[in-house]
């Protein structure tokens, strides 16, 4: 798994509902089901078109695997710069669905070593790629909140 689930916990125990973001404009339920929609992306659920030309796709993919982290204030091509609706009644329920998603792509990913969805930035990822996505991601996302994973 790309983090403890111990320290996923740990992290969503410490977002509240009403915190504000040092930067960016999503509120803590709107990171959270940020996060499950790349999960889903990743775990059979839900299939999207890469996004990125194929030229730049080697370019994507070597900063990726690098050490550095994602920018922040970036802009989602797969959502543009609104935010999305909120899918869940409630930041309680989001966290819970976050983590049967992640089960969901840990299992997907048991039963389906082979399989590479596609990410709309980053094109085609084996497990570890996405692995070390979701480690940045969530590392980006929660230090938003001044959380850090």
């Amino acid at each position: 798994m790309f983090l403890k689930l111990e320290k996923i916990n740990t992290a969503l125990n410490q977002l509240k509902v009403d915190a504000k973001p040092l930067w960016g404009k999503m509120s803590p339920q709107h990171m959270v089901e940020h996060l499950i929609l790349t999960f889903r992306i990743c775990n059979g659920t839900k299939e999207i078109e890469i996004l990125t030309e194929d030229r730049l796709l080697p370019i994507q993919k070597r900063f990726l695997m690098s050490s550095r982290p994602l920018p922040k204030l970036f802009i989602n091509p797969l959502i543009g710069e609104n935010l999305l609706p909120l899918e869940f009644e409630s930041i309680n329920t989001a966290k819970e669905t976050l983590i049967f998603e992640l089960n969901k792509y840990e299992e997907y990913f048991r039963l389906n070593p082979e399989s590479k969805p596609a990410h709309p930035v980053f094109g085609y990822l084996n497990k570890s790629e996405w692995d070390v996505f979701h480690k940045k991601h969530f590392e980006h996302h929660f230090s938003q909140f001044g959380i850090t994973i």
